[in-house]
């Protein structure tokens, strides 16, 4: 079965650099070549021929939705705004919320913020498995301190307790560690969700150090039929969606073809 695949609309909308940007309608028609509010949003990607796929809260810098943060009041804030993003999922179609385990801060003993994050991501898991939403832990080595590896995110799913809990990774993290790609596929297998796609300094597939052909053929070995999702050029204003997009697609598509 062919792969399916799926672009992050952060190198469209300005995160965690300002330009370029686009409103929001034109993001979802761009990737579609054809060519607010949730209803009419949802009739747009419809209307195009495009699936939603997952949502993911900003987690911002400094103080901003951080569930692994010793002020209370944050930790309650990010709870609620996981929530809202939960609704916006359900509302658009969409069946995964990402989940930022959070950074440790100053003063803060590594079991405290995991025990913090855990009780969040329950309270976060239990919201959406009423509305039909699979929460997935993604290990974030090159920009936080709580969750980095593969192991750390199937022990924070296993310790949730929430058949909704599942994990996932992106290439680009496992990069930062120096680790393959391939080897995150095989040891998430059993639970893995959703995968980021991203090369060296968020540039596309194709274009940096990954093993593309060793990620895409671990992926059909343990038969993943989750969305192989982009996430690029957003780090930079130097980045050119449109090509990245084309780019990425088009690599990925010839490797395909190749694998075993």
């Amino acid at each position: 079965m062919p792969f399916k695949y799926a672009f992050n609309t952060w190198t469209y909308g300005s995160f965690p650099v300002w330009v370029p940007a686009y409103p929001l309608d034109e993001v979802v028609r761009r990737p579609a070549r054809r060519a607010v509010r949730r209803r009419e949003l949802r009739a747009l990607m419809e209307g195009e021929g495009l699936e939603p796929v997952s949502l993911l809260p900003a987690p911002g810098g400094g103080p901003g939705n951080n569930p692994a943060s010793p002020l209370p009041e944050e930790r309650q804030a990010t709870i609620a705004h996981y929530k809202e993003v939960v609704d916006l999922a359900h509302d658009l179609g969409a069946e995964k919320v990402l989940y930022i385990a959070g950074w440790r801060i100053f003063g803060t003993n590594q079991s405290q913020a995991w025990d913090w994050s855990l009780a969040a991501l329950r309270e976060i898991a239990d919201h959406a498995a009423g509305r039909g939403v699979t929460v997935c832990i993604e290990p974030t080595s090159a920009d936080s301190n709580l969750v980095d590896t593969a192991d750390e995110a199937l022990l924070l799913r296993q310790q949730t307790e929430r058949p909704n809990v599942k994990v996932m990774f992106d290439t680009y993290h496992a990069l930062y560690r120096n680790e393959p790609s391939s080897d995150y596929v095989h040891a998430m297998a059993p639970h893995l969700a959703h995968v980021h796609f991203a090369d060296t300094d968020r540039l596309p597939p194709g274009e940096g150090a990954v093993d593309w052909t060793g990620v895409l053929q671990a992926l059909k070995d343990v038969g993943f039929d989750g969305h192989l999702t982009m996430e690029i050029g957003f780090n930079t204003r130097r980045a050119e969606p449109d090509r990245y997009a084309r780019s990425a697609l088009a690599y990925l598509k010839n490797l395909e073809a190749t694998l075993g």
